[in-house]
């Protein structure tokens, strides 16, 4: 059975249905039962007769956004030694049928999606390169960074797994059998270059300034639970207890989690600090159009296929952009509003004096003809004396 192409509402798409070889069996003609896996997105025949050594096709009409199961069947009454799925005769028994809103809007989709990908990725480098300059990384918590790479770690897993690993897409359409893979490439990039730039900021601190910083004590706690959850549950699934699927969602959750908590370290610090300094402004601007474009972009992949289940198919790809939206709005409220940027003093003025500035004034307070400063104290005149007293007060 062919592949039929993505198509749009009120538009066709067809399947080609043939056998891989002709022999006794498949040499009469034979009515095979199509179904569908989900109504409303398709409307097309019940049954299609098949000739053996003979393509036959099935017109397909795009009736409602979504993606449906196409399948063939023999009817109860055929016998079994007629019917070619107990020889495996037909060339795939089920095809996967995509009927969208709008097929450019396809492209609009993957555009937000490399946007977002784009912007998240280069919102790493202020940071690091704010700790290159200052050859320090006093001012970045570094509770944040520890969270940090646990999450992006798991974050990794999941894209990977629903991505690649076929065993676990099929769990994954078995629980949405009517929506789309809510990982696209971007997401499975952009997860593994954040684990190697958090990798690289936490390199930073071990070799540059860190102002007696460390990692708390109950951010070493709560990083420590987070390990040993994730290993319980990869023993359990390991023992079968726990599907791949799932065991991949603890670890959505577990990144879930570390989003929710990761930014507050930060955000005490600068509390306690009454300074954004350390803390790259530029990277929480990156940060916050990164989480825009990443939500609008499952806004968009849900509306063209009438997929709305899949936003939360994915909680973390949601949570993370959702989430990182209204945190990023409190660090730009803390350095622009709450705590701005002072305008450092100059240590030294320089005053410059007028030429209306009258004879008066250019009067030295202390001068040579002035009886104390004459005094002689132990045989010495008191001339160095002035000299001590008028770089004193100058």
């Amino acid at each position: 059975m062919s592949r039929p192409d993505a198509v749009e509402i009120g538009q066709n798409t067809t399947l080609e249905i043939w056998t891989k070889r002709s022999d006794n069996y498949t040499s009469s003609p034979l009515t095979l039962v199509v179904s569908y896996k989900q109504e409303g997105i398709v409307d097309g025949p019940d049954s299609v007769t098949l000739h053996g050594g003979n393509k036959s096709t099935v017109v397909l009409y795009g009736s409602g956004a979504g993606r449906t199961l196409v399948s063939l069947s023999c009817p109860n009454n055929t016998d079994n030694d007629t019917c070619p799925f107990s020889e495996g005769y037909l060339g795939g028994a089920q095809r996967e049928v995509v009927i969208a809103h709008s097929l450019p809007l396809n492209i609009i989709i993957a555009i937000v999606g490399w946007i977002y990908f784009a912007v998240w990725t280069i919102s790493y480098y202020p940071q690091i390169i704010l700790n290159f300059r200052r050859r320090s990384v006093v001012g970045l918590n570094f509770d944040f960074l520890a969270l940090n790479i646990t999450g992006f770690l798991c974050y990794s897993a999941f894209n990977v797994g629903l991505f690649w690993i076929t065993p676990v897409q099929q769990e994954y359409f078995l629980r949405h059998p009517a929506g789309v893979n809510p990982v696209q490439i971007n997401d499975v990039v952009f997860a593994l270059h954040a684990v190697a730039a958090t990798s690289f900021e936490i390199f930073q601190c071990i070799i540059f300034k860190r102002g007696g910083q460390r990692v708390s004590y109950s951010g070493l706690l709560i990083v420590a639970a987070m390990w040993l959850g994730i290993f319980i549950s990869l023993f359990v699934s390991v023992g079968h207890k726990l599907s791949w699927l799932n065991y991949l969602y603890v670890l959505s959750y577990v990144k879930l989690a570390v989003t929710v908590l990761k930014y507050f370290p930060q955000l005490w610090l600068n509390c306690k600090r009454k300074s954004t300094e350390g803390w790259s402004i530029s990277a929480v601007l990156l940060d916050f159009s990164g989480g825009v474009f990443s939500v609008l972009q499952m806004f968009l992949l849900s509306y063209n296929y009438n997929d709305w289940p899949s936003i939360f198919g994915d909680p973390t790809k949601f949570g993370l952009g959702a989430f990182s939206i209204l945190v990023n709005i409190l660090f730009i409220s803390q350095h622009y509003i709450i705590y701005p940027k002072r305008k450092r003093k100059k240590k030294y003025e320089k005053i410059e004096t007028s030429s209306t500035i009258s004879q008066d004034e250019y009067t030295p307070l202390l001068t040579d003809t002035d009886e104390t400063i004459k005094t002689t104290i132990n045989g010495t005149t008191d001339k160095k004396r002035r000299r001590t007293l008028l770089k004193y007060f100058a």
